[in-house]
């Protein structure tokens, strides 16, 4: 049959009900397997699954399971061996396959059954096939080809019509899409159902930021990359039953993204973008920050202290680190060399003046303070201006640039020819455009100062 013979392959048309979406923290409640020859359906197995925890109301409110009904319902161990049975010579087909996947995987693996089969998603499936459908969900798929459905949120009823989905699949197949899919280790298997793979093939493989979109074109998740198509085919490499995972592939419908000329202006760009966004599936990032912060202070005598104390959110700090010691280790490297604290002036220091005898100095709070305020300068004037420049020019004809004044990222753009730029802050300020500063940045780029394949070049006043 056009070029290709399904009977000769066998698949298990799949649909389960669960507990909650996510395989690892959820069981399965109901399950139902509809053998097919590539021609029409050989049997059925259907069964109620008693998940030994509490269904929560939404679910029951869905699928009419209620806890009752799976009270004296077979565990997933009992029937564990005849479900890998079942499926391990077949195709496993199902509706978002995916989720049937994940959490058949994650439960067989808990009874000791490894499951490790091809996949066919019917809604990929049914996107190549029948294109320009308003929607793909099962339901409206069904209104769509005239597929009867009765029971419907219920294993058996699903998974019949998701049987003769797949046969309309089958008939409609002129292209050959069943044998595309099932050819090697369709990658195309893996993406979230809602996300055209076409979306995927036109990434370049350049580095950039990638950004993960709803439904409702919102982004909720932001990634950089050193080759783009690669790392975002990455997130959907396997069949991981973390809630998270799940979550991200039912809400990913689509992907855009920011081309940059090399790994680091991702890094920064991502960053940027993630605190601007703040992204529903970012973790990383949005927790991070400098733990401690160096401060200044008069305590109630009037006298300026300078302290180390984990940073505020409220109050700027001198300068920020992510451990004391770094902090300690900081004040010691200060341009001028190590800043000495002395005691306050309120407490006397004892010093030798004659052999036997003793007398006692002190230091005003004025001249005290004032050594304060010029220690504080001191760091100020120690934060360096520099730019750093990219060895090897982009493909975008220019070598990307990074602008750090005083300590602080300033900006950063692509310039045809930067090292002919003279050594002035202002002159660099006026050719690189104001961008977002943050600690992570920070770190970035004095990282990479010390890399091989960057030149650092301090600026002046």
């Amino acid at each position: 049959m056009r070029g290709f013979s399904y009977i000769r392959i066998v698949y298990a048309i799949v649909d389960i009900e669960t507990t909650g979406g996510f395989a690892t923290g959820n069981g399965i409640t109901e399950i139902a397997i509809v053998l097919h020859d590539g021609k029409e359906i050989e049997g059925c197995y259907h069964t109620l699954v008693n998940p030994f925890m509490v269904i929560p109301r939404y679910i029951v409110a869905l699928t009419g399971i209620t806890n009752e009904m799976v009270a004296e319902a077979p565990s997933f161990t009992e029937i564990g061996e005849t479900i890998h049975e079942l499926l391990k010579d077949r195709v496993f087909v199902a509706h978002n396959v995916n989720f049937d996947y994940s959490f058949l995987k994650h439960h067989l693996n808990n009874c000791g059954f490894i499951l490790n089969t091809r996949k066919l998603c019917t809604v990929r499936l049914a996107r190549k096939v029948f294109p320009g459908l308003a929607s793909y969900s099962l339901g409206n798929l069904c209104r769509s080809l005239v597929v009867p459905i009765t029971d419907r949120h219920r294993a058996k009823g699903d998974a019949l019509a998701t049987a003769e989905v797949f046969n309309r699949i089958i008939r409609g197949d002129n292209n050959s899409v069943v044998a595309a899919m099932l050819k090697g280790r369709n990658a195309e298997q893996f993406l979230p159902p809602h996300m055209p793979g076409e979306e995927i093939d036109k990434l370049p493989e350049k580095p950039g930021v990638y950004y993960f979109e709803n439904q409702q074109k919102e982004i909720i998740y932001i990634g950089k990359a050193i080759n783009l198509r690669k790392r975002v085919r990455s997130h959907f490499s396997n069949n991981d039953g973390s809630k998270r995972k799940q979550e991200l592939l039912r809400n990913v419908y689509h992907i855009s993204y920011k081309e940059c000329s090399s790994e680091l202006m991702a890094l920064i760009l991502e960053s940027q973008e993630i605190r601007q966004r703040w992204p529903l599936y970012n973790r990383s990032q949005k927790k991070y920050h400098h733990k401690y912060g160096l401060y200044s202070y008069e305590d109630s005598r009037g006298v300026l202290q300078l302290v180390i104390e984990q940073k505020k959110s409220n109050l700027p700090a001198i300068y920020t680190f992510n451990a004391i010691i770094e902090g300690q280790a900081f004040i010691r490297k200060i341009k001028a060399g190590e800043i000495e604290i002395r005691k306050p002036p309120s407490e006397m220091q004892m010093v030798m003046d004659k052999p036997g005898l003793t007398s006692t100095i002190s230091e005003s709070t004025e001249s005290y303070n004032k050594r304060i305020l010029d220690s504080i300068e001191q760091i100020r004037l120690s934060l360096p201006s520099f730019v750093l420049i990219e060895n090897k020019p982009s493909e975008k004809k220019g070598h990307a640039v990074y602008l750090m004044e005083k300590g602080c990222f300033y900006g950063m753009t692509i310039l045809p020819d930067p090292f002919a730029m003279p050594l002035t802050l202002d002159y660099w300020k006026q050719n690189i455009p104001v961008s977002a500063d943050n600690d992570y940045i920070r770190g970035l780029l004095f990282q990479h100062a010390e890399k091989n394949f960057y030149t650092r070049l301090n600026l002046h006043e």
